[in-house]
């Protein structure tokens, strides 16, 4: 049976063909019927698979691409629903997926908008561990060098758990059994969408906190919860949560879950509980034992210092014994002392004899005889003294007619006949006075002073 619209020969512009009522679609039309069909037909559905090319935009959405054996389907995640996702997807992970199925007009490829992901099974969900587990421990998170010691009696502990479980109920409980603790809680959820956040910021909110701040700085925080499956206690398998446990400068205890579970949170701490009362049980001595200690202690002293006495003691007699006796020991400085004594008295007497004929001797020089004869003789030496000292008096050859010339104005005494030519004008001392005389030098003209005229007579 022939089709009119396909045996209709190729024209070079289209015409309608006979018995087609039908007009030539669009792209965008097609695309749109195809995506009505798609989504009215499939609606909701669940997709089992492995995550490939796992992205996420700076926007908050994700894409991805869901693979198995034979196939492939691309999808995407919007922000909402990506945010709500209660692990970290990454490229190999096998999940379940649920969502509407479309076609993207843009691309005409169909695809699944996802709006819930999660693992599929226990089998993926320890995947994601060990490959978590790997990559942290890679980067040296669980490194023994890594951990602290923990305080050996804390002042102030701080728990980060839930306020409403049992667990920190037995967690105070044994605190104030063993060892009675300033405690800080820190409350947070331990499961469900959110809890790892709220974990990772409780313990660096502890952290933050300075030495000088209104709230207390723990010196020692445990991070704990009750048992569960692998699901129920993700939240501490988390990145976000490790990485918050491995940073931060107070030392932690784990104490996630039962003694047989175990998380990534244990392997990033500095010490990991079995349960949440053993991690109370390690933070904290008890108390009766540090009394018991403390006086053993003290009791252990108290001998020690008697008995540090009491061979102190024995020392010093059994010294005592082999010392000299006081008496041989200082009788020869007692002899020596009454000897010099002895000397010493002797010697007094003879310095005091000595001293005395010195004093006669002395006295027989001050008798009033012997000192008018010094006395008559001193009168006798300072008279001749006077008598010399008349004859060498300046003035004496002034007397007998001599005078002494000494060069004008200066009170220089001229001695000779050429300083007296150089000095011009002089002046004569005699016995009764000094005359002013001028020295001519030899061979000058001399020039008698001329007469005053006589008066005429008339």
């Amino acid at each position: 049976m022939s089709d009119p619209f396909f045996d209709t020969p190729a024209r070079l512009v289209a015409e309608q063909v006979a018995g087609d009522n039908a007009p030539a679609l669009s792209v965008s039309e097609l695309s749109l019927a195809l995506k009505r069909m798609v989504e009215g037909e499939f609606g909701h559905v669940r997709l089992r698979g492995e995550i490939s090319g796992w992205k996420r935009a700076a926007s908050g959405h994700a894409y991805l691409a869901l693979k198995d054996a034979d196939a492939v389907i691309d999808g995407v995640i919007w922000r909402g629903a990506a945010s709500a996702i209660p692990f970290a997807p990454q490229d190999g992970l096998e999940v379940i997926v649920t969502g509407k199925l479309t076609i993207y007009p843009g691309r005409s490829k169909y695809q699944i908008v996802i709006e819930r992901m999660e693992l599929a099974g226990e089998g993926a969900l320890m995947a994601l561990f060990e490959k978590l587990k790997a990559k942290l421990a890679g980067e040296g998170l669980f490194d023994r060098a890594r951990k602290q010691p923990l305080p050996y009696m804390p002042r102030v502990i701080g728990v980060v758990t839930s306020p409403t479980g049992a667990v920190i109920r037995d967690i105070l409980h044994r605190l104030a059994d063993r060892f009675p603790s300033h405690v800080l809680v820190w409350p947070v959820k331990v499961q469900g969408e959110g809890a790892a956040q709220e974990v990772a910021n409780a313990i660096r909110g502890f952290d933050a906190l300075g030495e000088g701040s209104a709230v207390p700085r723990p010196d020692l925080l445990i991070v704990a919860r009750g048992g569960g499956s692998i699901e129920d206690l993700w939240a501490f398998n988390e990145e976000v949560v490790v990485r918050a446990v491995a940073d931060c400068r107070i030392p932690v205890i784990s104490a996630v879950g039962h003694e047989t579970d175990t998380s990534l949170c244990d392997y990033a701490a500095d010490l990991r509980a079995p349960t949440p009362t053993a991690a109370a049980e390690i933070a904290v001595p008890v108390l009766a034992d540090v009394r018991h200690t403390i006086a053993t202690l003290a009791h252990r002293t108290e001998r020690c210092v008697r008995r540090y006495h009491e061979r102190a003691g024995e020392r010093l007699a059994a010294l005592v014994r082999v010392l000299p006796r006081r008496d041989a020991l200082l009788g020869p400085q007692r002899q020596k002392m009454d000897d010099l004594g002895g000397r010493l008295d002797r010697a007094l007497e003879r310095r005091v004899t000595v001293a005395r004929g010195v004093l006669d001797r002395s006295a027989g020089a001050l008798r009033p005889a012997m000192l008018d004869q010094k006395l008559s003789a001193a009168r006798q030496r300072l008279e001749g003294i006077g008598r010399h000292l008349d004859l060498v008096h300046p003035n004496r050859p002034l007397e007998k007619g001599y005078a002494w010339v000494e060069a004008r104005g200066t009170r220089k005494v001229i001695g000779t006949a050429d300083a007296a030519r150089g000095a011009g004008a002089v002046t004569l001392h005699f016995i009764d006075g000094a005359v002013d005389a001028r020295v001519e030098r030899p061979g000058a003209k001399s020039y008698d002073a001329p007469k005053p005229e006589q008066p005429s007579l008339l």
